[in-house]
């Protein structure tokens, strides 16, 4: 395994009522912002309708985005590849590629709004159906095929793209999961990545993300392909302060509006809250291991557990939520990117050790500073009265 990565997952998620525009802006800059505090990778999600997740666009979003960022990777996460044509799906992604220099990552799934699909015929199994055969087309065209194939929404003739990759030999493709094996099944199949959305958003998530690579592993070695812990990457919403009191006190700005939003609008049959009040749901949050309220330790905690009990993965991935203010959401994954991730990307380890290896020899380094200032203070001393 490779350093762990870290990043952000923003679907985004807003309280419905706030001005939209700013809102959107304020999803730019944490973009920035996290470009900034060297974070290594952002996901953007596509939503059309339930007033809350309001980017229709992931793709035009990075757009935005890579202008303003220098080295951040910028993931569409996910596009709902079931209601578009592959083609353009392929065609844009390969566009974002040369415009980004090779920053962009393409995350697909069927789509996790039944008010989405339902505007525009689709049932949810009708769209998990329609992943595969999109996918399928997704990739043969990515690999410079021609294609000709008819799905239930769209045919293509003879259709190829115009354009290789800007990336050798190809952008990352991840797959998303989140309850059922629809993501896993696909991403071994075609040995892609897998982005695990759900899995630690119910009480048996750790025995979730563990199904979710058995089954990669096991598609995988039906089809012929090869899969890799590094590229799967786990979302989990966290926000993180600098005592346990003030991180509670920061969530009531927002929790309680997402709980109700993912558990009783975005369908998400597998959300719990533990209850009404505020103090239960974050209760729940920390205890069910669905995500973390609190502090740099509690987070080192959570990860180190879902790193020991998945068997290794490659990427971390905050859920960007409304449930601070914007400053302390910032202040979140400001950190985050200092206290946590050095934990487990191999940076704070030599520090502590060049502090101790120094600690060790301070007494003999003090001496020698001290025998330093006596004999330039002697030397000082001749001079003097050498010329006198």
């Amino acid at each position: 395994m490779s350093r762990l990565r870290f990043g952000a997952f923003i679907a985004p998620h807003h309280v419905i009522g706030q001005n939209p525009t700013a809102a959107l802006q304020r999803d730019l800059e944490l973009v920035e912002h996290l470009d900034r505090l060297d974070f290594d990778e952002v996901w953007i999600g596509e939503h059309h309708s339930a007033g809350s997740e309001i980017i229709a666009s992931p793709e035009i979003f990075i757009a935005a985005a890579a202008e303003r960022t220098k080295r951040i990777k910028l993931g569409t996460g996910v596009t709902s590849l079931s209601y578009h044509n592959p083609l353009w799906v392929a065609d844009r992604m390969v566009l974002l590629d040369h415009l980004t220099r090779g920053r962009v990552m393409l995350g697909v799934g069927p789509g996790s709004l039944p008010t989405d699909s339902s505007m525009i015929g689709l049932d949810p199994t009708e769209c998990r159906e329609l992943l595969e055969e999109h996918l399928d087309i997704v990739v043969r065209l990515l690999n410079g095929e021609s294609v000709t194939a008819t799905t239930r929404t769209h045919t293509l003739v003879d259709a190829q793209l115009q354009l290789r990759p800007y990336s050798h030999p190809m952008f990352d493709i991840v797959v998303a999961g989140v309850a059922s094996p629809t993501g896993p099944r696909l991403a071994g199949k075609h040995g892609l990545g897998l982005l695990s959305i759900g899995a630690t958003m119910s009480p048996d998530g750790y025995d979730a993300l563990g199904k979710h690579f058995g089954i990669m592993e096991e598609r995988a070695e039906a089809f012929g392909t090869e899969v890799n812990r590094d590229q799967w990457r786990l979302v989990c919403p966290m926000h993180i302060a600098e005592t346990l009191e003030q991180a509670r006190e920061d969530v009531r700005y927002g929790l309680g509006a997402w709980v109700e939003y993912f558990g009783k609008t975005a369908a998400f049959p597998h959300f719990g809250s533990g209850g009404a009040s505020m103090d239960m749901m974050i209760e729940y949050m920390n205890d069910s291991g669905m995500g973390i309220i609190g502090t740099v330790d509690q987070a080192r905690e959570l990860i180190g557990r879902l790193q020991e009990q998945t068997g290794g993965f490659g990427s971390m991935l905050m859920m960007a939520t409304d449930w601070a203010n914007p400053a302390a959401t910032r202040r979140s994954f400001e950190l985050i990117a200092n206290e946590v991730a050095p934990h487990f990307q191999g940076q704070s380890q030599p520090l502590y050790d060049a502090a101790a290896r120094a600690g060790q020899s301070h007494e003999r380094h003090s001496k020698a500073q001290l025998d330093a200032i006596e004999h330039m203070a002697k030397k000082y001393e001749a001079e003097v009265a050498a010329t006198s």
